[in-house]
Parts: C-alpha cells; sequence; structure tokens
C-alpha cells in the first residue's frame, strides 16, 4: 500500500509541476484543480479576466492526454449548442434519417468560460452532464467518455446582465476557487514567458486510464470515526438553525451546506493525506479543504448581502468555533 501511496503522490507532482512550467505561479489554484480531478468532482474558479484560467485547464488536458472543449457562455447561446442535436442526413439511396452530432460537452475537460452569461435554461443543460456523466436527447442518453471534469469560470465583477448560477448547480462544484492577481516577481516572469519566440508547453505525462485508476485509490483512504465526526460538525455548523452553529451563521446565513459539501470535504481531504504519504485522513486535511468545499455553498441572507460579508470569514469563524471538538 506504502508502494500506492507513493506512486499516487509522484504522478500528482509530475501533473502539477508539468502544469507549472507553463502557469507561474497559483499552485494552489493548480493543486486545487487537480484535486477536484482525482477526485470525480468539478470546480468554478472565480477570478478576474487575463489571469491564465483558459491556459491553465489546456495545460492540464496537454499533461494528462485528455481531449479539451472550450465554450464560451453568452446570453443567446442554446443547450443543443453545448449538449448537440439530431441532425437530418441522406444515404446514397435518398432515404432520410436522424444521427446525433455531439456538442462539445463530449470532452475529457470542459472548460465552462463565464458560465454565469448565459441564460437559466442553457445553465440548466450542463446539470445532467454533471452530476450523471450522460446527455439526453430526444429520449436517449448518450454516456460521456470517462474521465469527464467541468471547469467553469466567472468574473466576480462584471454582473450586469448574467445570471447568477442556482444554488442546485453551485453545489454540482467539488470546489470553488478564487484566483488571485500575480505578485510583482511573478507579473515578470510571465512578460519573459509569453514575449519570446519559444512559449513553454505541458509534455504528456499521465493516461487516461491512469487518472481512473488514481480515482480508485482515493476512494479506498482510511477515514477514522472522529475525522468523520468532525467533517459532519462543520458542515451542520453552516446551518443557522444547528446547535453547532456559530453566531454569525445565525445572523447572516439563511442556507447552509447540502450533504455534498460533506462529501467534497471527505474526498478532497483523502487526496490531501495522499499527497502528504499518509493513507489515513487527518483533522487538519479536512481543516486545509474547507475553504474551497464550503464556501459556495452557504447562501447568505438579505443582512449578510447588505453588509458584504464574505464566506470564508463565515467558514473561519465555523473552524475556531470547532476547534478541539
Amino acid at each position: 500500500m506504502i508502494d500506492k501511496v507513493e506512486n499516487f503522490r509522484d504522478n500528482f507532482i509530475r501533473v502539477k509541476d508539468e502544469i507549472s512550467k507553463v502557469i507561474v505561479g497559483q499552485q494552489d489554484i493548480i493543486e486545487g484543480i487537480l484535486i477536484c480531478l482525482f477526485a470525480n468532482g468539478h470546480v468554478l474558479l472565480e477570478g478576474l479576466p487575463g489571469l491564465g484560467k483558459t491556459l491553465m485547464v489546456k495545460t492540464m488536458s496537454d499533461a494528462l492526454s485528455l481531449s479539451f472543449s472550450r465554450i464560451q457562455f453568452t446570453p443567446d447561446l442554446m443547450p443543443a449548442d453545448i449538449i448537440g442535436t439530431n441532425i437530418v442526413i441522406e444515404d446514397e439511396q435518398g432515404k432520410k434519417s436522424f444521427q446525433f452530432q455531439p456538442g462539445p460537452i463530449f470532452a475529457n475537460v470542459v472548460l465552462a468560460d463565464e458560465i454565469n452569461r448565459a441564460t437559466p435554461k442553457t445553465q440548466s443543460a450542463m446539470l445532467e452532464a454533471m452530476q450523471e456523466h450522460t446527455v439526453s436527447v430526444a429520449g436517449i442518453t448518450h454516456v460521456l467518455q470517462e474521465p469527464f471534469f467541468v471547469l467553469a469560470t466567472q468574473n466576480p465583477l462584471e454582473m450586469e446582465g448574467t445570471f447568477p448560477l442556482p444554488e442546485a448547480q453551485l453545489d454540482r462544484f467539488l470546489f470553488k476557487l478564487k484566483v488571485q492577481y500575480p505578485s510583482i516577481d511573478e507579473l515578470s516572469v510571465i512578460i519573459d514567458r509569453t514575449t519570446i519566440n519559444e512559449v513553454p508547453r505541458a509534455e504528456k505525462v499521465l493516461s487516461a486510464e491512469q487518472v481512473i485508476q488514481m480515482r480508485w485509490l482515493i476512494r479506498e483512504v482510511v477515514l477514522a470515526s472522529h475525522v468523520r465526526e468532525y467533517a459532519v460538525k462543520l458542515v451542520f455548523a453552516t446551518r443557522p438553525e444547528s446547535d453547532l452553529s456559530p453566531e454569525i451563521v445565525k445572523k447572516y446565513v439563511r442556507y447552509g451546506s447540502s450533504p455534498r459539501g460533506a462529501q467534497a470535504l471527505i474526498l478532497a481531504s483523502k487526496i490531501k493525506a495522499l499527497l502528504n504519504g499518509r493513507y489515513n485522513v487527518s483533522v487538519e486535511d479536512i481543516k486545509t479543504v474547507a475553504y474551497p468545499a464550503l464556501r459556495h455553498r452557504m447562501i447568505l441572507n438579505f443582512e449578510g448581502e447588505a453588509e458584504n460579508i464574505d464566506n470564508d470569514d463565515i467558514i473561519s469563524e465555523i473552524l475556531s468555533s470547532n476547534e478541539g471538538k
């Protein structure tokens, strides 16, 4: 088993290092994206334009020998533009029939760029694919190729003319990651890398089959009862009606995390344990993934929105109130 843990860790680091050849900085974001991929989840990236989100996802698909597709979400985008549609074809004898034409959702890695620009009808076209890894058209279900991974982006500033993701769709994302502006040194390196003739590219280091095998190993990581209980208490503490929730939750939160929040905490912490060379999850592993796993699963009430409360501050208070429990 030790060999499996070391192999997982080595493969994870190899992929991360290949992505870092192209992407400057953003190490926490790269690790978070890879955690979601290997946990068989999806990730929501929030950040300003031009921070390398698209390049990061494309580079990851290159390093993993996975097919890549980018969908630019706009107000006039229709569900059929994403999942595909039936078209009429005619054979040599003149006989006509319907044939399914797959949409861009049929790829291993799908970048849903500015997903909040599309209407709710179009956004909902992603729900079945993200949850079931299938697409239904005209009563026929089409299975998506594994591994299947959706990375959606949204701009936190330009909210005019956008359609915020509903709670049910936000809950489908394992993590919500916030992409930060690069430092002065990092920006200098970015300029050096992108203004020369030879632009660095990631080498293929893992296959789709290896990614699937690594996913199976994650499920075998040991979870002690007291660690599971800690994760459950964190999720219950996000709910204002719970006795475990701190005062800030009762005051500003309207709805807390669903059970998917607990699942995200456990799966991500299992990967953290493997990266730390362990085959069992610790409470510290849970704490390190609490922010990306829970920040998008708490819906603020009117008072919380009016006072511009940050969900990360709420999570910090929850972690503090559960210290030593």
